[in-house]
C-alpha cells in the first residue's frame, strides 16, 4: 500500500477529529488531569476541526496522509501560537494512528508539514512536547530536532509544561520526505 500525502480537506474533518481524540486519549492519559482528559470528546473536536478546515487561516496548512484508502494520520501547523517559537512556524499537531504506528509516516508528514512551512516563508519550524511525552521526544530528536527551550502552553484543556523542539532549517527536515 503507498503512502499519499495530500493537503485536508473539509470532508475530513470529522474523521481527522476522531483520530485526533483516540491518539490524544492513548498519548496523554497518564500526563494530562482527569478534567482534561474527560473533556476532550470528539464532537467538541469535529466542531473544531470543521471550521479549521471550512476557513483556513493564512499562513497555515492541514495535511492528512492515507494509506489504503484509510486515514493513517494528519498534521497541521502555521504561525506560532507563543512568543517562545519567535520566527519559527509551529507544528501544532502531528498524529498518526495506531495501526500505522511505526511504518515512517510521522516523519513523512512532519518532512512534507516542514517543506510547505518553509514554502509559507519561515526559516525553521519548532512544536512543542509535553514534558513526559518521552517516546515523541525521542522520535523528534532522532530527526535531529533540538531542544531549544521549554514554555507553558494554557491549551484549551489544561496549562502544559513544554519542550520547545526545533530544526533551525525546515529545508533539512523537508528533505527527509
Amino acid at each position: 500500500m503507498a503512502l499519499a500525502i495530500r493537503v485536508a480537506l473539509a470532508g475530513d474533518a470529522d474523521a481527522i477529529a476522531a483520530l485526533h481524540v483516540d491518539i490524544w486519549r492513548r498519548t496523554y492519559r497518564d500526563l494530562a488531569p482527569v478534567a482534561a482528559y474527560d473533556a476532550l470528546d470528539v464532537v467538541a473536536r469535529q466542531r473544531n476541526w470543521r471550521a479549521l478546515l471550512a476557513t483556513p487561516k493564512p499562513g497555515s496548512v492541514t495535511l492528512v496522509a492515507e494509506k489504503g484508502g484509510a486515514l493513517a494520520g494528519f498534521a497541521h501547523g502555521g504561525a506560532p501560537a507563543d512568543p517562545a517559537y519567535g520566527d519559527l512556524g509551529e507544528v501544532k499537531y502531528l498524529y498518526v494512528a495506531t495501526a500505522f504506528a511505526r511504518q515512517g509516516i510521522g516523519r513523512a508528514l512532519l518532512a512534507t508539514l516542514a517543506g510547505r512551512l518553509a514554502d509559507l516563508g519561515y526559516r525553521g519550524i519548532g512544536l512543542g512536547v509535553v514534558v513526559g511525552n518521552d517516546p515523541a521526544l525521542a522520535f523528534y530528536r532522532a530527526l535531529g530536532a533540538e531542544v531549544i527551550g521549554r514554555y507553558s502552553d494554557p491549551g484549551p484543556l489544561w496549562r502544559s509544561d513544554n519542550h520547545l523542539c526545533a530544526w533551525v532549517d525546515a529545508q533539512v527536515l523537508a528533505r527527509l520526505a
